[in-house]
């Protein structure tokens, strides 16, 4: 553990959205399933996560029913990442959802999200809307759903899960 860090295991949740994932396989809310609907995206948040996955929902692109599995999710876990719906397209409304729920904005993970991938992406890497925030003292990451972005956003998140709720919570 850091320096002002409390000795907490939080439990994280995972929402991917995917209209075209969730039209073939419909409301999906178990973890167990998560391979079952080939979510790859998901199934490495889980594998990569060094805290306990309780959660996980599939939701399609849709503001309404993205809000809502955000907050069905918050009253279970600490940590909710999110992958999907995070590009320009019109459809894209993971951030326009999630966005105003927030009480803090972690801007720094965006843009260190956005540096990286830039090494890795080059100039394409502007499209992307990683965000990061605190909603009640929990914690929430909104990653693209590219298996690359994924593992990009994982590593940045591991380290800093236990550090941000610990001080989203006043725990330190």
């Amino acid at each position: 553990m850091k320096k002002h860090e409390a000795n907490i295991n939080p439990a994280v949740g995972i929402i991917t959205i995917s209209t075209s994932r969730w039209e073939r396989f419909g409301d999906v809310n178990d973890i167990e399933k998560i391979s079952d609907v080939g979510d790859e995206s998901g199934e490495i948040i889980k594998n990569l996560s060094k805290f306990e996955v309780l959660a996980y929902k599939l939701v399609p692109d849709d503001r309404e029913r993205i809000i809502e599995a955000f907050k069905e999710m918050k009253e279970k876990v600490d940590v909710i990442i999110t992958t999907g719906g995070t590009g320009v397209s019109p459809k894209d409304v993971t951030i326009e959802a999630l966005e105003p729920l927030v009480d803090k904005k972690l801007d720094g993970f965006g843009e260190i999200f956005r540096m990286l991938s830039y090494k890795e992406v080059g100039v394409s890497a502007i499209l992307s809307r990683a965000f990061a925030g605190i909603v009640e003292g929990k914690a929430l990451f909104c990653l693209p759903g590219s298996k690359k972005a994924v593992k990009l956003g994982m590593e940045l998140i591991n380290p800093l899960i236990r550090h941000i709720i610990s001080h989203a919570r006043g725990l330190k």
